[in-house]
């Protein structure tokens, strides 16, 4: 009885943590370093729309190595590193006691925070390694690594299977951020209340624009994948960088990469949106 109280007692006590002051403090600023990255790879977007981007990358690398190179760069990474970190822990404490909202303690709902938690510990430590001193880490080449991982599975006995499955999970991936935005399913985690009616319909545009945006690239990069799967070629097989660039390859020319790449930055406000209004 008392060992039962007591690991009540020690659940009760990881709840409360979980729920904390500090563990919001981190989600928030997390969203903040997410609208951050999400707002140079637009940026990055649009430099490759109307040129050849000047050697940049537009994924979450090239980001990384645009903020190392500005004044005060190495500081700010550690900055944006650490709000990473929030976000992966914000992320974990939902995975272990559910989420905000009457739904939240559901299996599918903790599964997905699991993940979250994962990419985004994953993400801060590259950000981190960049900024102590690993030049290769944090903006190493999107593109090259999806190639290099794909050819290296194709290899093994199933293979094709596994990244034919990969790409159609990714792919699935994006159709379900597209579709949540267009839903507006974002308005449940937001405090709209508190939101004046001008606030509403901005905050409302950017989560729809930006989440639409989002999931295209998800989803094209994913198709990129079925397709080296099917075909048995690696190369064809795109990061990030190589996905919006696709974008200009298309009959309306660099355009549709400038639509993708302002729903990018929109995106990158709407996360910024999050941090003010978010329910964590």
């Amino acid at each position: 009885m008392i060992k039962g109280t007591a690991a009540a007692r020690g659940r009760g006590q990881a709840r409360r943590a979980a729920n904390s002051t500090a563990v919001a403090a981190g989600a928030r600023a997390g969203f903040v370093a997410r609208g951050i990255i999400y707002i140079l790879i637009g940026a990055l977007s649009l430099r490759i729309a109307f040129s050849d981007g000047g050697g940049k990358q537009a994924d979450r690398g090239g980001a990384v190595a645009e903020i190392a190179g500005k004044p005060f760069g190495e500081a700010l990474l550690w900055l944006l590193g650490v709000a990473l970190v929030g976000m992966a822990l914000w992320r974990l404490s939902e995975a272990a006691f559910g989420q905000a909202g009457p739904d939240g303690r559901k299996a599918n709902k903790r599964a997905m925070a699991a993940g979250r938690s994962v990419f985004y510990g994953f993400v801060a430590y590259s950000v981190l390694s960049y900024a102590a001193g690993d030049k290769g880490s944090g903006s190493g080449s999107s593109d090259k690594s999806s190639r290099d991982v794909t050819a290296k599975v194709l290899d093994w006995p199933t293979g094709q299977w596994i990244v034919a499955i990969a790409g159609a999970v990714v792919a699935g991936a994006g159709v379900y951020i597209a579709v949540r935005a267009i839903r507006r399913k974002f308005k449940k985690h937001l405090k709209m209340s508190q939101m004046s009616a001008r606030t509403r319909q901005v905050v409302t545009f950017l989560g729809v624009f930006g989440g639409v945006a989002r999931g295209v690239v998800f989803a094209v990069a994913g198709g990129f994948a079925v397709t080296a799967a099917v075909q048995h070629k690696p190369g064809k097989a795109k990061g990030m960088d190589d996905t919006l660039r696709s974008f200009t390859e298309t009959p309306v020319g660099p355009w549709l990469l400038v639509l993708i790449a302002v729903g990018l930055v929109a995106f990158g406000v709407f996360s910024w949106a999050n941090a003010r209004w978010r329910k964590v």
